[in-house]
């Protein structure tokens, strides 16, 4: 996946039968979606694919346990089928996690005990793993590091686990793979229209400043909490479809829970749940609900974020976590869909909604991470129905994503050509130099930010080890890319100020 070819292929379509606007996981699966069906399809990300919510996720493929509590059977069964086809898909970037649910009355562990087996029940056939239950002694063993006072026992459940942001960059390679164009650091920037129908976009390639007008039969709206944004270049009446909401991680060292299993915190006192979830060899805490006006890009944590989260933790470790244990916060912001007379985010359904424009704009939003395939061929069914083109059929449910052997092949060539490749980017963590050249040549990472955030996980893992390294990734990338010894300069500073956003003070 190369940008200058896809920058070509941009010119030599006439005519495209799906436009795609967003990166993320929805646009992407669609991008996919579309592509493996075999309509010429084109995907345009204003910044770098996953860089918004679709990075700073709680890394689970979940059914939502919370959700059933809620009612909501519908979301479940369906995220619980669409857990096990992603698991089946992406084995490269996916686990099974068991999770245990500490309970401090008989009262408890009955009601999460029922709960979890119904949850099972639900999944059917793709079930990961029996619910048990566990006594005081098995739950000590499975969470050493929680607090034994007042504990009865717990629930062992199981459930999905991966890594956002490069599920997103396979699934950008694999559309590529199928013949879509995809494009990163390309901004959407208004829509041509025919007869008050959409039949074009105008776009700008941000990292050069060109200006692109392109020919579309059908266009999705597959932008997160930009929705609004893009309905408003459609129709300019005020749309104000998106009630964004705020949750913040925060990533500690192993050392804090030992072990394999992951913590999840049925009831906080705001009514959500909280996990604390091993992940690259660090343990991610979180997450919060807070109901934000804005949308931005890099949303930065709340104090009482913070405090929230440590304070829910620390009720039940035996290690208090302080914040100069904390070793990266990241933030993240949902899509959900606003619901009449609800003021409360936590409260606000997580399944997801499509809406179609009278200029034929189709607008994907909400939903989760775990459905994001179900949402894609949504998206794609409609967009080709409203735009009269030829039925073809879906086939993402079973279809592989990323492929894990010709990757570590390239890897391998680029380490046999120049054994100093082999080297780490930083002592602490497994990525290598060769992986930074291979992201650059094959995944179109442009920026160090893309580097350190989303081909690797470093700035999400550790955000002073990211830091560190920022000035030799720049150097790096900089002899891969034929830039300037200004061009470094100025990507290590842009980089180190966006990373201090991830360190606690």
């Amino acid at each position: 996946m190369n940008r200058e070819e896809m920058l070509h292929q941009l010119l030599e379509t006439a005519q495209w039968d799906v436009v795609i606007i967003g990166g993320g996981a929805t646009g992407l699966g669609a991008a996919l979606d579309a592509a493996s069906r075999g309509y010429k399809t084109l995907l345009l990300e204003q910044y770098d694919f996953a860089k918004g919510t679709s990075s700073r996720s709680t890394k689970l493929v979940h059914g939502g346990v919370r959700y059933l509590q809620q009612g909501n059977i519908k979301l479940v069964r369906e995220a619980l089928r669409e857990r096990g086809y992603l698991l089946h898909n992406a084995p490269h970037l996916t686990s099974v996690q068991p999770f245990i649910v500490p309970v401090f009355s008989l009262w408890e562990k009955c009601f999460y005990a029922i709960g979890l087996k119904i949850y099972d029940l639900l999944s059917g056939k793709l079930s990961l793993g029996k619910t048990q239950i566990l006594s005081k002694k098995q739950t000590v063993a499975h969470l050493p590091a929680i607090n034994p006072h007042k504990l009865s026992g717990g629930i062992l459940y199981f459930d999905g686990q991966f890594d956002d942001s490069r599920l997103c960059a396979d699934l950008a390679v694999t559309a590529a793979s199928y013949g879509a164009t995809i494009l990163n650091y390309c901004k959407a920037t208004g829509f041509e229209k025919n007869k008050d129908k959409i039949s074009g976009v105008q776009l700008t390639d941000t990292s050069t400043g060109k200006e692109y007008t392109i020919a579309s039969k059908s266009v999705i709206n597959a932008t997160g909490v930009f929705t609004d944004a893009v309905m408003q270049m459609d129709d300019a009446a005020k749309h104000d479809m998106v009630s964004p909401s705020q949750g913040i991680h925060l990533v500690i060292d192993r050392s804090f829970f030992p072990g394999t299993d992951a913590m999840m915190i049925p009831k906080t006192d705001d009514g959500r749940v909280l996990f604390a979830v091993p992940w690259h060899n660090e343990v991610v805490l979180g997450t919060t609900d807070t109901p934000i006006e804005t949308a931005v890009i890099e949303p930065k944590p709340l104090e009482e974020e913070i405090e929230f989260i440590l304070t829910h933790i620390n009720r039940y470790g035996t290690k208090t976590v302080l914040r100069s244990d904390v070793k990266s916060v990241y933030v993240g912001l949902r899509p959900l869909v606003k619901m009449k007379g609800t003021s409360n985010t936590a409260l606000i359904s997580r399944d997801h909604t499509l809406i179609i424009a009278t200029s034929g704009l189709v607008t994907i939003t909400g939903g989760k991470w775990t459905t994001y395939r179900k949402m894609a061929q949504e998206a794609v069914d409609n967009a080709i129905f409203i735009s009269k083109q030829e039925k073809k059929e879906c086939i993402t449910r079973n279809l592989l994503i990323g492929n894990v052997s010709v990757r570590q092949e390239l890897i391998n060539k680029l380490i046999e050509n120049n054994g100093m490749l082999s080297e780490k980017i930083h002592p602490g963590y497994p990525y290598t130099k060769a992986d930074l050249i291979y992201s650059v040549q094959h995944e179109m990472a442009i920026t160090v930010e893309d580097i350190l955030a989303r081909r690797t996980r470093l700035l999400f893992l550790d955000a002073a080890a990211a830091i560190e390294v920022s000035q030799t990734v720049a150097e790096m990338m900089a002899q891969e890319l034929g830039k300037s010894a200004q061009w470094i300069e100025e990507q290590v500073l842009q980089f180190k100020t966006l990373a201090k956003q991830y360190l606690l003070s």
